[in-house]
């Protein structure tokens, strides 16, 4: 039974993403598409963006995971299981509060200078700014997150979560407060942890310093210490050296004199120290150097701290050096050295220096009360479960670097000295000098009364609340305790499916969200770990601001489209691999999108009077294209539940361009152009509903023109995201069809390449002779579809011949051979041949002059040592070309023109 019949619907000629992108992420918003649909009873797929910081604009390092987690999502949904993606971001302390101070540093202030509130309060002011920003951005990439679900990591509910834990991991015994040394950032006035510090070569000086022995231990002389760093020389308690060095061991034990001051220090045996460095003593500096920290402790050292919280040398220090800055005290102090004799030499060396992960500041161990999360029971628990199997990452090979951190961790300093974050719910009581850590804000002190407490002045580190994430997000720790509602977004959605991240926070975030995860809910957050790449240019160097290689994701987005943004990035994301970028790379997906859009037009503009049929019959053609689909989805399928991004763009793209494009649609000209009326509108129908079923295929990887597409199909129901993704289904593979038409496709494409050398116009029509190899269906099917294969090709004649004695060559033909046949393709009747003739002559001394180039390059030693290897490697294949292609048009002058010679006089012939 026909339907009404059809009009043609006119995409507009050229591919122009922005006039339908905004239009449509409103519509999938507005009709909830973003949201779980129940129903199913199947498990969902849940996943919670890493959030981005409140700090400034999205980078395109954003854009890959917000493109690769929305590729999964998308992928999820259209499996028809409930979904969910919960967007959000993170107040990010040092990072946050640093834009305020650079603001008021412009100002002639600093943060002192204001009330803390009023200064919490401008942070809340840059951090609602850089919001609306940062989610248009994630608006505009086409993320299809929950809006509804929405998080900030100092909103109310999260707030309440960080507290709970703090208090829990107090209560457990896993949370302490006490003096030690840390990692100090004099720029941002802070303490961090050792996952904040980077660490950089540079160039320094290490200083060889005399140590006198003191009057009256032992005759005049001195021990030769090596530092880097001099100006820490007022902190020092001791010189170490090694128990077993028999240099040293009358001196240990015996005192020495510390230059530029007054005191006396001891010598002091450790198996810490290396005898074969250097002079093999050391100077003990304990609250300045961590391995010095652990020696002092060892030997009931005292610890003198030389340096104030913004970097300048204190009253512990001799008057000349009382407020100088770090590298003002080491000039001083060398000249000091130099000048009484205690310095023997310098020497320029290079070594690593711990750098501020936000401000790069050079960081000094500090001395300083703090607070810390006994991390050993957390991560035992975190490395027992990623040994029963219950996370798996992708690639595995991140596998070992989670194991080596958590099985080499350290105590974690949660607090810092700022002013912008979630305030250290601890009190402290002046009468009885109890420290109070409770949920709800206390009014008197629980253990004597008094009304005077003081709170704990410092934040918790950005990442204290970070490590929630999946379970805050979902209403934990209030969800949590409700047992009786089993329909909160805790219940339904927790633990998560998967998590998208870069491997460069694998310590910050992953490990500690981890850990968190079994601490505070008994499962692990997550059971899938897929680990993506960093973005690089194209010489291989990371992207900044300071070398300003840094690519907008915006920009590209409205210069190329969300989906050309997307797809690029899925389709250069192998595992285990950085991705090397530039602008051009995105000409990629914007070449496909257009592509798609391009087919998509021809097919719907060409509706007209065409009806619908129901069940339509499939011709080998048709069978052919539902074959490679269903293949496609198989693979596609198969990729993106193992991570595969690479393959899943790869197999899309070959899918559609290829196999769609490039053979069915062309396939389908022989019956729209010469078939009935009713041949037209079976055509008409199985094309439509391949197209469709293609656009469902390509959802994932390119959102919105696949939407924009399917809205405007005649027999589509509702919207694209929300339908079903294709199935791989056994019936559908044709194993017959598909060989006979892949040997078709062979004489088509030889046919084609042939036509091409000759430069034989479109319209002339060639004659072709096909023998077989062997008999069977290859023939029938052959045959079958001649007329194919003259619209394909634009062959004339065809002659196809079962197997037999072997054939001689027809004159004024070619012969080719391919995979079960020979072909002679009867070039004399559709060129003039003496002008082909001329034409292969200059190709092919045009290629021997090339070849003779390669040949030379490839025989220069000094080339060969120094292009680099892909250079080389390339140059080998431009040569492997270019002798297989003189040799064929040598074999073609050959055939057609016998009484011809093979060279001239002054030509050599071909290796």
């Amino acid at each position: 039974m026909k339907e009404l019949k059809l009009h043609k619907i006119e995409l507009e000629k050229s591919f122009n993403p922005r006039s339908f992108e905004d239009r449509i992420y409103t519509q999938w918003q507005e009709q909830g598409a973003f949201k779980p649909q129940e129903g199913s009873g199947k498990p969902p797929y849940v996943m919670v963006i890493p959030p981005p910081n409140v700090t400034g604009m999205l980078h395109l390092g954003h854009g890959l995971n917000i493109s690769l987690q929305d590729i999964l999502i998308r992928f999820h949904r259209m499996r028809g299981v409930p979904v969910l993606w919960v967007p959000g971001t993170d107040h990010a302390g040092i990072a946050t509060q640093n834009v305020v101070e650079k603001q008021l540093k412009a100002q002639g202030q600093n943060r002192h200078d204001l009330d803390r509130e009023v200064l919490v309060q401008k942070t809340w002011e840059v951090k609602e700014g850089y919001h609306q920003i940062i989610s248009r951005q994630i608006a505009r990439m086409g993320a299809s997150v929950d809006w509804s679900r929405e998080r900030f990591t100092l909103d109310e509910g999260l707030s309440q979560a960080v507290r709970e834990v703090f208090v829990s991991l107090y209560e457990r015994n896993l949370l302490y407060k006490g003096n030690y040394l840390v990692n100090w950032c004099t720029s941002c006035g802070t303490a961090l942890s050792d996952d904040e510090v980077d660490h950089e070569d540079m160039e320094g000086k290490i200083y060889h310093i005399r140590y006198p022995y003191a009057s009256g231990d032992d005759a005049p002389g001195f021990i030769e210490v090596a530092t880097t760093r001099p100006e820490t020389m007022p902190g020092d308690t001791a010189v170490a050296v090694h128990p077993e060095d028999p240099r040293y061991q009358g001196l240990i034990g015996k005192s020495l004199l510390l230059p530029l001051t007054d005191r006396r220090i001891p010598v002091v045996a450790d198996t810490y120290v290396d005898k074969a460095f250097g002079t093999g003593a050391l100077k003990i500096t304990p609250a300045h150097d961590p391995h010095d920290w652990e020696v002092a402790k060892r030997h009931a050292l005292p610890v003198i701290s030389i340096l104030t919280p913004d970097g300048r040398l204190n009253d512990q220090v001799p008057e000349p050096y009382r407020g100088l800055t770090v590298k003002a005290a080491r000039e001083a102090i060398v000249l000091d050295l130099k000048a009484g004799g205690f310095l023997v030499k310098e020497q320029v060396i290079t070594h690593a220096v711990g750098h501020c992960y936000r401000c790069h500041t050079v960081i000094e161990p500090f001395l300083s009360e703090q607070w810390f999360v006994r991390m050993q029971p957390l991560a035992e628990k975190a490395l027992a479960a990623w040994q029963r199997g219950e996370l798996i990452f992708y690639p595995r090979k991140w596998e070992n670097t989670y194991r080596h951190w958590l099985e080499n961790i350290r105590d974690w300093c949660v607090s810092r000295q700022l002013w912008w974050g979630h305030r250290i719910p601890a009190w402290y009581c002046p009468s009885c000098g109890k420290t109070i850590v409770v949920r709800q804000d206390p009014s008197v002190c629980p253990y004597c009364g008094d009304e005077r407490l003081k709170q704990d002045p410092d934040v918790l580190d950005t990442w204290f609340s970070s490590w929630l994430w999946p379970f805050s997000t979902l209403g934990w720790p209030g969800a949590a305790l409700d047992e009786a509602d089993k329909t909160n977004d805790f219940h339904r959605f927790y633990p998560t499916s998967a998590l998208v991240t870069a491997y460069d926070i694998i310590f910050f975030w992953v490990s500690r969200m981890i850990m968190a995860g079994l601490e505070f809910t008994g499962k692990v957050p997550f059971r899938d770990i897929y680990i993506h790449g960093l973005l690089r240019d194209k010489q291989g160097r990371k992207m900044s601001k300071t070398l300003g290689n840094g690519l907008d994701p915006l920009e590209l987005v409205d210069q190329f489209g969300a989906d050309a943004l997307k797809f690029t990035l899925a389709f250069l994301c192998a595992q285990g691999q950085d991705l090397l970028v530039d602008k051009e790379s995105f000409k990629l997906g914007s070449k496909f999108a257009n592509k798609i859009w391009n087919a998509s037009r021809y097919i719907l503009m060409n509706l007209e009077n065409r009806s619908l049929v129901e069940r339509p019959r499939f011709k080998p053609v048709d069978q052919w294209i539902y074959a490679r689909l269903n293949r496609a989805a198989k693979t596609l399928t198969e990729a993106f539940l193992a991570y595969r991004f690479n393959d899943a763009a790869t197999t899309a793209y070959d899918y559609f361009w290829n196999d769609f494009c490039d053979w069915y649609v062309e396939a389908t000209k022989l019956s729209l152009r010469t078939g009935d009326d009713a041949e037209k509108d079976r055509a008409t129908t199985v094309l439509l509903e391949v197209l469709a079923e293609s656009l469902r295929l390509l959802h994932p990887l390119l959102p919105f023109i696949t939407e924009a597409i399917y809205e405007q199909i005649p027999h589509t129901q509702g919207m694209l995201m929300t339908s079903s993704y294709p199935v791989y289904e056994e019936a559908r593979n044709a194993p017959d069809t598909e060989q006979n038409f892949a040997l078709l496709q062979e004489l088509v494409r030889m046919v084609r390449t042939l036509r091409s050398e000759c430069t034989i116009p479109p319209e002339k029509k060639i004659s072709v002779l096909v023998r077989l190899s062997s008999s069977g269906a290859s023939g029938l099917f052959l045959k079958e579809n001649k007329e194919l294969m003259q619209l394909l090709a634009g062959m004339g004649d065809i002659t196809i011949e079962e197997p037999g004695p072997a054939l001689t060559r027809p004159s004024g033909s070619i012969g080719l051979v391919g995979s079960g046949f020979e072909a002679f393709v009867y070039i004399a009747e559709a060129v003039d041949m003496e002008v082909l003739q001329r034409k292969f002559t200059k190709d092919i001394a045009k290629d021997r002059t090339f070849i003779a180039g390669l040949q030379s390059k490839l025989a220069n030693e000094h080339f060969l040592k120094n292009a680099p290897p892909d250079l080389v490697q390339g140059e080998q294949v431009k040569l492997a070309d270019a002798l297989q292609r003189t040799e064929k048009l040598s074999a073609y002058i050959r055939d057609l023109f016998k009484d011809v010679p093979q060279t001239t006089p002054d030509q050599e012939p071909l290796p």
